[in-house]
């Protein structure tokens, strides 16, 4: 099948197309030679060794494994394809694959002189002047840019760096060779001592530096220097050309000297008039002196003083109809660190008129700013801070003293529209360790008598009251927080400083037995739980609670074992500050409680002693209460004794039978004050018969030996 006409047009334009970016190729590898810096990659396969690229030295080498330096510049890539491959022949057998090309064209370029990070930089092979020095960090202020000198073999050729600035065209700039060294001169107008160069005052500032004839400009300019005399020169074209004056320049006094003749100018007059013949004359060789502003004392009948925390404090000219705003505002307004609550205008009559900056602003003073008259003076006070001491200044009829558990103490300048709690906010409010419904507060009346009111905070805040219900607050007062009292068994010493009718008193068998902090809102439990709770050794029938408050002695008796067992609230008792809350220890029952309120117990028992009984319990109850009777009891005569009105009485009770039959109506009745005896077993009518048997074999054994005898 043969193709159409089109298709072998489009085939033979592919096989050219092909066949002259073959030649193409061919050309160039055999036009391009090895330079200094460019990197050779080798590819043979199998050789991990040769796989890095190879960089050519500054002596135009590579450094090839196992065959050491082989040079290369100047050769085209046929030639370093058979050079290379001569040498790898004698140490690798197979080169048939060997394939050897330039990986990277590169150039080694050195840039010395006034750039920022001079050096030897490795640049691509088609690198420019500028490249160069971009790669030394660029140049430096004050670098001479037309005299730039490029070194190439031991040659130095000069080229004018700005020309390219100026033009754009890369004409002016000779083209790089691998090993080139550029040096960058520094301007003659630097000097020799390194400083900072600002390149745009080097047009006016200093041309005339030694010339005899130059006008020499000084002081408060931006641009002082030695500046060139030229025909109708004025003062302003020199103050002009010296950056023209600072802010700080005295420009009613500056002082000209011309041919040894010193004149004034009142520069602001002039501006004021623009009358031309206020100029003074300016000749070869003048001095002009601009002085500083502060140098000048303005005083006048005319002028109005501002001083203190504002932008710019001085003495202003006054001006009919200037109110105290404009002459603020001209000042440049107070400053953040200026209260502007307690601005002082000083009248020129030596009194002195308080004015609230702020509170004009907010609306809240009324009336007009103070009228301002000639020879009056403003001063804008510093704001109190923490960070220094200028609280200092502010005298104690105008602060509120606060103490104690707050983040910064000290004392604060008092307003009437304030609160505590404004106060509170202002300091950074109570610590963590603040006890916030005991807040102190000692104020003075009118007539110089003291008041102490006591806050509690946290009532106000949880039920939500007014500002109102706040205590009164005015200028003098001090406001003190309490510490919240800390562990009795860390620290003694703190809590000991609480208040004691802020307090209630608990001892005994508790784990933390002491005096804790007590608030309305808490309870007997929150108390108790607070000492750490009783102790395995308390007796919980019978806690004892004194009450302080009532005006009599009343102490009242808790059975907390039964309020356990029932949740019956109303068994505990309602505790308040200053009470004291005992609980006592089981084992001393009999020393604590009369003989009257309980049973005793003696005899055969394992703990013989005094025990609490009620009417719900039994004589099993006691003995078990008690221990158990001992190994050698003697269970069929225990002795009850029981106490009545008119005579003691005793029953006998026998354990033993009651094991067997189990019938409750053989348990003896007891009552407090009863004593129950467990006899010995060594007290029995059988062990005492067992005794006089013994006796009597004995004795007849006795005599039936002597007659042997």
């Amino acid at each position: 099948m043969r193709l159409p006409y089109n298709d072998i047009t489009l085939l033979r334009i592919i096989v050219f197309f092909v066949f002259f970016l073959s030649c193409f190729q061919t050309i160039h590898a055999n036009g391009y030679r090895v330079q200094i810096g460019d990197q050779i990659k080798i590819s043979l396969p199998g050789e991990d060794s040769l796989q890095p690229p190879f960089d050519v030295d500054k002596q135009g080498r590579i450094i090839l494994p196992e065959i050491n330096a082989v040079f290369v510049a100047g050769l085209t890539e046929n030639e370093l394809q058979q050079v290379v491959s001569e040498h790898l022949s004698s140490a690798f057998k197979d080169v048939s694959n060997l394939h050897i090309y330039v990986y990277k064209k590169q150039m080694i370029v050195t840039v010395h002189g006034y750039v920022k990070s001079p050096g030897e930089y490795t640049l691509s092979a088609s690198s420019s002047i500028q490249l160069a020095l971009h790669a030394a960090g660029g140049l430096r202020s004050g670098a001479q840019l037309d005299r730039i000198q490029l070194i190439r073999d031991g040659l130095t050729q000069d080229f004018n760096y700005k020309q390219y600035l100026d033009t754009g065209s890369m004409k002016a700039l000779p083209s790089l060779n691998s090993l080139d060294i550029i040096f960058v001169p520094s301007s003659p107008i630097t000097g020799n001592v390194e400083m900072e160069f600002d390149p745009l005052k080097v047009a006016d500032s200093g041309d005339a530096a030694e010339d005899k004839d130059a006008i020499k400009v000084f002081g408060e300019v931006n641009s002082p220097g030695s500046f060139s005399h030229r025909r109708s020169i004025n003062l302003i074209d020199l103050l002009m050309r010296a950056g023209g004056v600072t802010r700080f320049a005295g420009v009613e006094q500056i002082r000209v000297i011309t041919q040894g003749n010193p004149k004034l100018f009142n520069l602001k007059k002039y501006l004021d008039t623009g009358d031309n013949s206020l100029l003074p004359l300016i000749t070869r060789g003048a001095t002009i002196f601009i002085p500083k502003q502060e140098e000048e004392i303005k005083s006048g009948s005319n002028m109005v003083y501002v001083m203190g925390e504002v932008s710019r404090p001085g003495a202003f000219e006054g001006k009919k109809g200037a109110t105290f705003m404009d002459i603020l505002a001209n000042a440049g307004g107070p400053t953040r660190f200026a209260e502007s609550r307690q601005i002082r205008i000083i009248k020129s009559d030596g009194t002195v008129h308080p004015f609230d900056l702020t509170g004009y602003t907010e609306g809240s003073v009324p009336g007009l700013p103070p009228e301002i008259n000639p020879g009056d003076a403003i001063f804008v006070p510093e704001k109190t801070d923490f960070n220094e001491k200028s609280w200092l200044k502010l005298p104690p009829n105008r602060t509120v003293r606060i103490i104690g558990s707050v983040v910064r103490p000290g004392r604060v300048e008092w307003s009437q529209e304030m609160s505590l709690i404004d106060l509170l906010a202002h300091v950074g409010g109570p610590t963590r360790k603040a006890d916030t419904t005991n807040i102190e507060i000692v104020t003075s009346s009118n007539k110089g008598e003291k008041k102490h009111t006591v806050f509690n905070l946290d009532n106000f805040i949880n039920q939500g009251k007014d500002d109102s219900k706040l205590p009164t607050l005015q200028a003098g007062a001090i406001v003190r927080v309490h510490d919240l009292p800390q562990d009795p068994s860390d620290n003694k010493v703190q809590w000991v400083r609480q208040a004691s009718d802020k307090s209630i008193y608990i001892f005994g068998q508790v784990g933390a037995p002491g005096r804790y902090r007590f608030t309305d809102s808490m309870n007997f439990l929150d108390i108790l739980s607070a000492a750490d709770g009783p102790t395995r050794n308390a007796d919980l029938h019978s806690i004892r609670v004194s009450h302080r408050d009532k005006g009599h002695a009343l102490v009242s008796r808790i059975n907390l074992a039964l309020y356990f067992e029932t949740g019956d609230e109303a068994i505990l008792p309602q505790v308040k500050t200053g009470d004291t809350i005992y609980i006592p220890e089981k084992d001393r029952i009999w020393i604590e409680n009369s003989k009257e309120s309980t049973i005793r117990v003696l005899g055969a028992i394992n703990k013989p002693g005094r025990y609490r009984f009620n009417d719900s319990m039994t004589i099993l109850d006691l003995l078990a209460q008690a221990g158990g009777t001992s190994a050698n009891a003697y269970h069929q005569k225990i002795t009850v004794v029981n106490l009545s009105c008119c005579k003691d009485q005793a029953q006998t009770f026998d354990l033993s039978k009651f094991s067997r039959t189990a019938s409750f109506n053989d348990l003896p009745v007891l009552r407090a004050g009863d004593t129950v005896y467990i006899p010995n077993k060594s007290e029995s009518s059988i062990e005492k018969m067992r005794l006089v048997l013994k006796d009597v074999f004995q004795l007849v054994s006795l005599s039936s030996l002597l007659g042997l005898i």
